[in-house]
């Protein structure tokens, strides 16, 4: 898959998505546009024209989606890239297994994601550590 800067992205698979993919390829091409019969056969995903699914009607769905299921209606695919990340960050991946997946040039772009295990690192120890807990005692 090509991205941002035609540099071309790994994309996991979880195997519910897989199952889900190999269930729908076989009637992609039943997504034919209904008075000429076309369809793009290079895209994998496609409206009920057969037509390659935008950018932006990525976006919508993504929002209408995000609203409906998280009540998150200013939710958009980059989030998502972002969680992904950061959940792969917080499950003890390596930062550059990370940079790769993101296709990162830079190692200082993916360090991003570390402040936000970090924070979340350190509100756990403040909270279950006992020298934490007993400074918060004194000080409270």
């Amino acid at each position: 898959m090509l991205g941002k800067g035609k540099k071309e992205r790994m994309v996991p698979i979880s195997g519910k998505a897989l199952a889900a993919l190999t269930a729908y390829l076989p009637r992609r091409t039943e997504l034919r546009h209904q008075r000429t019969g076309s369809f793009d056969p290079q895209a994998l995903l496609l409206t009920r024209r057969g037509q390659r699914l935008g950018v932006r009607r990525i976006q919508t769905l993504v929002q209408r989606y995000g609203a409906l299921g998280a009540g998150r209606p200013d939710l958009h695919p980059h989030a998502l890239r972002h969680s992904c990340a950061t959940h792969l960050l917080e499950g003890g991946a390596d930062l550059r297994v990370i940079q790769e997946l993101l296709g990162h040039s830079s190692l200082s772009t993916t360090q991003r994601y570390t402040h936000v295990s970090l924070d979340q690192l350190l509100a756990v120890y403040d909270k279950s550590h006992p020298l934490a807990r007993a400074k918060r005692q004194r000080s409270g």
